[in-house]
């Protein structure tokens, strides 16, 4: 198992790739503290499905969107767990509206949750790595659309395009105390925050006509990709972007 020993905190871990991510931590090896919003069946699931693997688990609740949550959810992690080695900044949040109808208040929350909260996050784990003289791993779930344009997402697009700018600079500043970052970019991916396109068959059928793979992703493909990004196989990985997307992002046209 390449991460015995080590402890992982996955935010928004309740469901989707982020269960999928914490699941695969822990069958490598990881003890695990699960995050959301507040603890509910999802959340519990995801608990159980770690402990299944036989790992350390834990539960705290943290809206990342906020700069004191993050602080006291790595504080807390530490406190529970005894240290914390790998963090992995899934939470993400996605607001569908026009450019001309956006309101403030969604464009602050998607930049709140998928930018600010990596941001302050990854500063107290880092902070917390430097002062127990170790290294590690800062892994952000970043998007293809951290490249490609996705009209009527403008917000979710210039907060993923600065999660990526975010994690080369962090890489460089960070390097010399042992300390990876790296960010995932996948594209579609079969989780409940694509529920309303599973049940269209029109629009799903023009999507995969996009994906040279002719298939969505599952969680287990981004896990795999984040396993690796943690272990020590990507010692000398960072500062980089690896794309999971079955090929969409290099064949993409709007329809």
């Amino acid at each position: 198992m390449k991460l015995q020993n080590k402890v992982a905190l996955v935010t928004g871990s309740s469901q989707g790739i982020g269960r999928g991510i914490a699941v695969r931590l822990a069958r490598e090896g990881a003890d695990l503290i699960i995050n959301g919003r507040k603890e509910d069946e999802g959340a519990r699931e995801t608990l159980e499905q770690v402990r299944a693997e036989g790992r350390r688990a834990c539960f705290i609740a943290a809206d990342v969107g906020e700069p004191a949550n993050c602080y006291r959810l790595i504080e807390q992690a530490v406190e529970q767990m005894g240290r914390l080695d790998i963090l992995v900044n899934n939470a993400g949040v996605q607001k569908h509206a026009a450019f001309l109808d956006a309101s403030e208040a969604d464009y602050d929350q998607v930049l709140n949750v998928n930018l600010r909260g990596p941001f302050f996050l990854a500063q107290a784990f880092a902070r917390h790595l430097r002062d127990s003289g170790r290294g590690g791993r800062i892994i952000n779930n970043s998007s293809v659309h951290e490249e490609l344009p996705f009209p009527n997402f403008s917000a979710y697009c210039a907060s993923k395009g600065g999660l990526k700018m975010l994690t080369r600079n962090m890489a460089i500043e960070l390097a010399p105390l042992g300390i990876t970052v790296n960010n995932v970019a996948p594209g579609a991916i079969e989780t409940p925050i694509n529920q309303a396109l599973m049940n269209q068959p029109e629009k799903l059928e023009s999507l995969l006509d996009n994906i040279p793979a002719k298939r969505l992703g599952q969680p287990h493909d981004v896990a795999g990709a984040v396993a690796f990004l943690a272990s020590d196989d990507a010692d000398y990985v960072t500062g980089t972007t690896l794309v999971i997307d079955g090929g969409l992002l290099w064949n993409y046209s709007e329809q």
